[in-house]
């Protein structure tokens, strides 16, 4: 069985944490946590937001 890796996990680790992207983006830490539970970001300008911080393609953080 093979489990996918969460991406957005990884990029929120990459810039430096839920608070400090929730603080870089302009949304609530819980909109943060909600993403990694989530294991995407719906809202396509939060997702280029976090993807270019994160140096990340945004594909990565809104699979299909």
């Amino acid at each position: 069985m093979f489990i996918q890796q969460n991406q957005v996990r990884i990029a929120v680790n990459k810039i430096g944490g839920p608070t400090k992207v929730s603080n870089l983006v302009g949304v609530s830490n819980g909109a943060v946590h909600a993403w990694i539970k989530a294991r995407r970001i719906a809202n396509i300008d939060f997702a280029r937001k976090v993807a270019d911080l994160a140096g990340m393609e945004v594909g990565e953080l809104r699979p299909c």
